[in-house]
C-alpha cells in the first residue's frame, strides 16, 4: 500500500524538474499564480463572513490572468479557456461591486 501512495512522486518530481529546466519564467509565474490562489483561499476562509471583496477579487483576477498566460504558453486550450472565463466573470463581479458600493449607492 505504501508504494501505491508514494509511487506517483518520482514522475511528478521529474515533471517539475523538466518544467523548471525548459521554461523557467513560466514556472516562476505559475508558482506566483498558485501562491495567489492559495492566499485568496486562506483570506476567504479566515475572514468569512466579512470578506475583503475588492482586494480578493483583484488578486484572484491577477492570478487567473497569469495562469491563462501560462496555459497559453503550454498550448493548453482547456486550462486557458477556464482561466480566461474565470477572470472575465470575476472582473464583471468586481465592476458590479465597485459600482454598487461607490457609485450607485
Amino acid at each position: 500500500m505504501k508504494n501505491k501512495v508514494i509511487g506517483w512522486w518520482p514522475g511528478a518530481k521529474q515533471f517539475i524538474i523538466n518544467d523548471w529546466q525548459s521554461h523557467r519564467v513560466r514556472f516562476v509565474f505559475e508558482m506566483i499564480a498558485w501562491a495567489i490562489s492559495i492566499g485568496c483561499s486562506l483570506v476567504y476562509a479566515i475572514t468569512v463572513p466579512h470578506l475583503p471583496f475588492v482586494p480578493l477579487y483583484a488578486a484572484f483576477i491577477i492570478g487567473c490572468v497569469i495562469s491563462a498566460g501560462c496555459a497559453y504558453s503550454r498550448g493548453s486550450f482547456g486550462i486557458f479557456g477556464n482561466y480566461v472565463l474565470l477572470a472575465t466573470i470575476d472582473s464583471a463581479g468586481l465592476i458590479k461591486l465597485l459600482l454598487q458600493t461607490y457609485v450607485l449607492h
